[in-house]
């Protein structure tokens, strides 16, 4: 009987040890044996250190990368792996029971398959009293098939490739605090590997809570669009400008978005779905203004 392959699970941490713990307690439970995968836990200069709670997990080892930025990270953890297979998810994440084995199974069944993109289900702090911002989570957050399928990459939250892969088309770049995942999702598929999606492929990530919360993930984004962005000067100027106009326009398609959704409970809710949106567009704008007149990408 063969051997099922070896996995090196991957992920970075940055002062989120309590749902760290969390998630390498469902990585202890995982159906895949036991014997078959490693945890990678890279500290990416958190105010405390993690080892000590990683060393009461028999599967994980902690290791930590001093350059800033979760791709920083994730090579390093990359660096230490001994599996056939890699998989990442983030320490705010909590697999599935079966997450590694469905993962593997996936990757190995479908031709010369790149990556796989698993599902990533948002839940909610409480679900009897959601925020307007999490209603807007789960309304936007992680559209995993949209991306794998058209957008031609996998969030790191939730994916699973070959060490064969990542020795033909290279690491993360470790310059990126954002996007990082699109970029080397887009160097897969160029590559001439497939990019596949599975929908029971399955990790849960709890809504943002807060507006602040969600506008710095979104500064962060914008930053790493810009820092990813190859294009000359002036193309990138243009090309923001337009951006910038873009988040300023009304948001009519939104709305009817929202209008019919039937998990949104009446006007108040839609209604303030809504206004966290527009919010998040003038905050997207102002970010785009700002590194326009010169500001450094933030983490």
């Amino acid at each position: 009987m063969l051997l099922e392959p070896l996995v090196s699970v991957i992920i970075p941490v940055y002062n989120d040890l309590e749902r760290l713990q969390t998630c390498l307690e469902a990585l202890e439970k995982q159906t895949y044996p036991r014997n078959r995968y490693e945890v990678i836990a890279v500290d990416n200069g958190s105010d405390k250190s993690i080892e000590p709670l990683v060393h009461h997990f028999s599967q994980a080892i902690a290791t930590s990368e001093s350059k800033p930025g979760s791709y920083a990270a994730r090579n390093k953890g990359l660096s230490l792996a001994k599996g056939e297979i890699i998989a990442f998810t983030d320490a705010d994440c909590i697999p599935a029971q079966n997450w590694i084995e469905r993962g593997v199974d996936t990757l190995l069944r479908e031709t010369n398959c790149g990556l796989v993109g698993g599902k990533v289900e948002i839940f909610f702090r409480d679900a009897s009293q959601p925020t307007a911002v999490e209603l807007y989570e789960r309304l936007v957050a992680f559209p995993q098939q949209r991306y794998v399928e058209v957008e031609r990459f996998s969030v790191t939250a939730n994916l699973f490739t070959s060490k064969t892969v990542l020795e033909k088309v290279g690491h993360f770049s470790d310059t990126l605090k954002s996007s990082g995942d699109s970029d080397w999702g887009k160097r897969v598929f160029t590559a001439g590997y497939r990019l596949v999606y599975a929908d029971d492929v399955r990790v849960a990530h709890p809504a943002r809570h807060s507006f602040n919360e969600l506008r710095k993930q979104k500064v962060r984004l914008v930053g790493g669009w810009r820092d990813r962005d190859k294009r000359s000067t002036s193309s990138k100027i243009a090309a923001s400008a337009v951006s910038i106009v873009r988040d300023l326009l009304p948001p009519v398609g939104f709305v009817s978005r929202v209008s019919s959704d039937k998990k949104l409970k009446g006007f108040v809710q839609k209604s303030s779905v809504v206004f966290v949106h527009v919010r998040v567009k003038y905050s997207r704008a102002a970010e785009r203004l700002r590194l326009q007149l010169g500001g450094e990408s933030q983490r």
